[in-house]
């Protein structure tokens, strides 16, 4: 084994990697004026599979129903993000009734990684040919990651009931982000040797 090491994307008081896409409705992600403190101490951006995956729908859906909670809690701006195209992104916006959340389509697949999300394939009809997994990150003021979480499969994500209450304990709290990426080398020889 080798040295394994993980993405820095979503490190601590690192700069989150750049989000310039269009939304459904019209207008682009940069309209939001992301990690910039607006409205709010923090932004959430939210990253989904897709149309084809039912836990997606019911985090937007909740999402969309805790949009005010999250504004009390210091979130001023919050935005959901997948690899769909236009039209797809467009139906589910109006087929999961998404009418006030910010939707962004069209993530690349090196912009998913530089996040550090997984990628995954379609092996079921209507799954988009490739997307990306699921994701959460909390940037600070400063436009730097404050919190992050990334799932290699659709249900391991937080649960949106929990984060304005954690958001709030942090503000209140002064929390500061922290921690620093993952990164080892297995010893040599076998374990408990040497």
């Amino acid at each position: 084994m080798g040295r394994v090491q993980c993405s820095l994307a979503g490190t601590p008081a690192q700069a989150a990697p750049t989000l310039s896409l269009p939304l459904t409705g019209g207008g682009s992600s940069d309209d939001l004026a992301l990690g910039s403190g607006a409205e709010g101490r923090f932004t959430l951006v939210v990253f989904f599979r897709g149309l084809h995956c039912p836990v997606c729908r019911k985090q937007l859906s909740e999402l969309q129903r805790r949009l005010v909670d999250l504004r009390e809690a210091g979130v001023g701006r919050v935005l959901a993000v997948s690899m769909e195209t236009p039209q797809r992104s467009a139906q589910l916006v109006q087929e999961w009734h998404l009418r006030d959340l910010p939707v962004a389509f069209g993530l690349t697949e090196a912009s998913a990684r530089e996040w550090g999300l997984f990628v995954s394939t379609a092996i079921k009809d209507g799954e988009a040919p490739v997307f990306n997994e699921p994701g959460m990150f909390v940037l600070d003021a400063d436009a730097t990651v404050f919190w992050s979480n990334v799932s290699s499969m659709p249900f391991g994500r937080p649960a949106l009931a929990d984060v304005p209450a954690r958001l709030q304990f942090a503000q209140d709290t002064h929390h500061p982000a922290r921690a620093r990426p993952c990164a080892w080398s297995e010893p040599p020889g076998p374990r408990g040797s040497g």
